[in-house]
């Protein structure tokens, strides 16, 4: 929540100046820039809203919890950007087109846009390292709004530097640099929308996360083997079902016992699941 609050007011301030040299400076990508940037302060809100009601406990309509407003957050600012990246790419292409020649760029324009860039750079890393520490989807999507700002912004920098260069195609290399903000906002919030749409169709996650809960369980003693582990993935939780072998003479007692520790271990490794079932099959050395 602070690292999206914060997120919003630097945003601002980077559309604010963006805006300023665009009245007063007459760029074309500079706009451009300062639209995504809007558009995205417009994403962060909606992500915090999301995050509000993603971090909810179970309650009785809704026994997995409410993880899944993350991912279908990060849906939609995708889709967002997507749509958004699409018609500002048919504006500056019909810009390119009927513009009279003759508009020229002031030659320190650059410096506003690379100011950007290293203002989100620094931004992206952090929001980065919150959403992976926080396994939010919605967050993640949020830095990889960042980093697009940053990417932005250093195309809108090399175009107002050809701008500066070469005078004569200034209004051109102007356009074009808002052309590859636009091509890059299709492309990124694509990538974006069905990254989140994986995880709202439950597609099987990384490995990794599979190791951590083989491990978790591997660690109970009495455990002897595992199999059949299956893991959903809502926003900043996770539901984890297990098949664990042990010694077929174990008494009901004894072989709940072990179900109980082997949720607290996987729960301790991986605090993010909310939940997980333990089911008991018998141990034979020859059945694998």
């Amino acid at each position: 929540m602070r690292m999206a609050g914060r997120g919003v007011i630097l945003r601002s301030m980077i559309i604010l100046t963006e805006i300023l040299g665009f009245v007063y400076l007459n760029s074309s990508a500079l706009l451009l820039d300062a639209i995504s940037s809007l558009l995205d302060i417009a994403s962060s809100l909606f992500l915090i809203f999301c995050i509000r009601f993603a971090d909810r406990p179970p309650d009785r309509n809704h026994p997995f919890g409410h993880g899944r407003f993350e991912p279908i957050g990060g849906l939609q600012l995708g889709l967002f950007l997507t749509v958004v990246g699409g018609g500002m790419l048919i504006e500056q292409l019909r810009a390119i087109s009927s513009e009279p020649s003759g508009k020229v760029i002031h030659p320190f324009t650059w410096l506003i846009p690379l100011g950007a860039v290293i203002l989100l750079e620094i931004s992206y890393k952090s929001l980065k390292r919150t959403a992976k520490r926080q396994n939010s989807p919605a967050l993640a999507a949020d830095a990889i709004h960042y980093r697009i700002d940053g990417i932005n912004s250093f195309f809108a920098m090399i175009a107002l530097l050809f701008a500066a260069y070469y005078p004569q195609y200034s209004a051109l290399c102007d356009h074009l640099g808002a052309v590859v903000i636009a091509l890059l906002m299709v492309g990124i919030g694509t990538f974006a929308a069905k990254n989140n749409l994986n995880q709202l169709l439950d597609k099987v996650p990384d490995g990794q996360y599979f190791e951590k809960v083989r491990s978790a369980a591997m660690q109970v003693e009495g455990v002897l083997a595992t199999e059949k582990i299956k893991i959903q993935l809502y926003g900043p939780d996770a539901h984890v079902s297990i098949d664990i072998e042990v010694a077929p003479l174990t008494s009901v007692e004894s072989a709940h016992t072990l179900t109980q520790r082997v949720r607290a271990e996987i729960q301790k490794l991986w605090p993010a699941v909310r939940d997980v079932i333990v089911h008991l099959e018998p141990y034979y050395p020859d059945d694998h």
